[in-house]
Parts: structure tokens; sequence; C-alpha cells
């Protein structure tokens, strides 16, 4: 007798559907919220620089001691033809009286981008960046947080700059212009703020109308901002992760470097043009890295895997 196989039995119930199971109810990208760590994490940073460079004995010093480097001023400043210091000169934005007139500038801008683009809800949070930074600076810097004399310092140092107005205006119109502007150009709009940031930065630590720690605290005041914009803004509103070359990165941040060594170089003393630099750099790198340098969310799985 002739032994038969058995009939291969159907992969799915006759019944049954072969479409794939029904993925649970789980969040998905579209439902998630930016994650609140990195407005955190910019807040704790400009808590550190005041606590540190101001609060205690040798960061006043420290920093005290850059004012003796070199002459008084800034007219040995290579950028010093810049600034509006020097008479008939007119400043580079927002030195010296152009500051009101960039911010004001640069809300229009950011008003008239939200009307063309629609952008209702990440053209509030623009606004609010920007305002919230430069308002925010001045309450800060009048009744908040003091400057103690802790070294017996000359009076013409005990005035409160922390944090710099001069810098937290090119950062927070940098990082309010991300929000509004298209996806497309959004990397190149941040290169550009970068290098004006690093310009401005510089100048201010070594022409003497800032110290290295007030230009920086400007700068994560900005970003902390932002990043709480970003937070409170819906996961479909959120600026996200755009495609921009890969170089684009290491360049923007190697011309806001060379940008920087420039607008800091003095011609009477290496030491205080190399930190006004090193500070500027810093900022630089802060602002594209809240701009440009992460996603804005975190890829999480939306269904189970199917094998």
């Amino acid at each position: 007798m002739t032994q038969h196989d058995s009939p291969t039995l159907p992969e799915h119930p006759p019944g049954a559907s072969r479409q794939a199971p029904e993925a649970p109810d789980v969040p998905s990208l579209s439902r998630m919220t930016r994650p609140w760590m990195p407005a955190l994490l910019y807040t704790l940073g400009f808590l550190t620089v005041y606590l540190l460079a101001i609060c205690t004995p040798w960061g006043q010093r420290a920093e005290n001691a850059l004012f003796g480097l070199g002459k008084q001023g800034g007219e040995e400043a290579w950028i010093y033809p810049l600034s509006g210091s020097a008479y008939g000169s007119t400043p580079l934005p927002p030195l010296e009286l152009s500051a009101k007139p960039t911010v004001m500038v640069g809300l229009a801008v950011i008003v008239i981008l939200t009307l063309v683009r629609r952008c209702w809800r990440q053209g509030c949070a623009a606004l609010g960046v920007v305002i919230l930074t430069t308002v925010g600076k001045e309450v800060l810097k009048s009744t908040i947080l003091p400057r103690p004399d802790l070294v017996g310092a000359p009076e013409n140092l005990l005035d409160q700059g922390f944090p710099s107005g001069h810098t937290a205006i090119p950062a927070a119109l940098t990082l309010a212009a991300v929000l509004v502007v298209s996806p497309r150009i959004r990397p190149y709009l941040a290169t550009v703020g970068v290098l004006w940031l690093a310009c401005i930065a510089a100048a201010s630590a070594t022409m003497g109308g800032h110290r290295p720690s007030e230009v920086l605290g400007a700068t994560l005041l900005a970003c902390a901002f932002y990043g709480l914009a970003t937070w409170l803004l819906p996961p479909t509103a959120a600026p996200g992760t755009t495609r921009s070359p890969r170089a684009l990165p290491v360049i923007t941040l190697t011309l806001a470097l060379a940008v920087a060594l420039v607008s800091g170089a003095r011609n009477d003393t290496l030491t205080r043009s190399l930190v006004s630099a090193a500070t500027a750099f810093i900022c630089a790198a802060l602002v594209w890295h809240a701009a440009a340098g992460r996603p804005a969310h975190t890829a999480r799985r939306t269904g189970p895997a199917l094998d």
C-alpha cells in the first residue's frame, strides 16, 4: 500500500485575515513630547557658571585678572573699528547703540515669517525665546543675581554684567529664527547665526565690555529658553531633524573658531585674546548643538517588529 504524505495545513485559518496583526495601542512618535532634559541642563549650566565665576573668590580673581592684561579699553582689539566705539564708526549689530534696533528688526522678521508660513505656534515660541531672553537678562542682572565683592576689587570692576546683553541678542535671534524658517534652510541659517554669535561674543569679551562668564551665561540663558520652548511645543510643531550635508557641522564650527580668533584678537595680549576666542567658540558650539546638533524627538518603535 502506497503511503501518501498528509496535506500541508494552511498557514492561516480559513476565516483569518492575512494582514499583519494589529499593533497594540502604544504612543506613536507624533504623540511624544520633546525631552525636557536639554532645558534643564542649560539651566544648570547657567547657574553653575554664575556660582563658580561670580560667587567664589577665585572665580572673581581669575576674571578680574584678565582686565589687567594689556591696555584698558578696546582700542587694541582688532575688531575695534567695527565696535561703534570709535568716533564716526558704524557698530556691528548689536554692539553699542545698535542693540535695541537689532532686537526690534529681529522681532519684525520673526512676525513676518510667521505670517507668511502660517506657523502660529512656532512663531509664538520664537517670540517667546527672544523676549524672555532679552528681558530676562535685564531682570536677572538688576535684581536676582547680585555680584558680591569677595576680593576687594576696584570700583570699576564691581558692575554686574551677568549675563551679557550683547551676546544674548544674537544667540536668542538665531535660535528663534530656527523655529520659524523652512526645514530646508534651517541648518544654513543656524550656520550664519552661529558665526554672528562667535563674532559678537568674542568682541564683547576682548574689548572689556563683559567677562567670559557673562558672555557664556547669556548663551546658556538663550539655549535654556529655546529648550523650554521646544519642549512645550506640540511634537508635530517642534523643529525636527533635517537633512544637511554631513560636513556642515565641521565647516560651521571651523569657521566659528576662525571668526572667534579674529574677533577676539588684541595687539597687546595673547592670553586675553585666546580666552576671549575660546569663550566665543564655546558659545557658538552651544547654540549650534541646540539648534541643529540634536534630534527633536527620540526615536521609538511605534509597534512590535514583524518577522
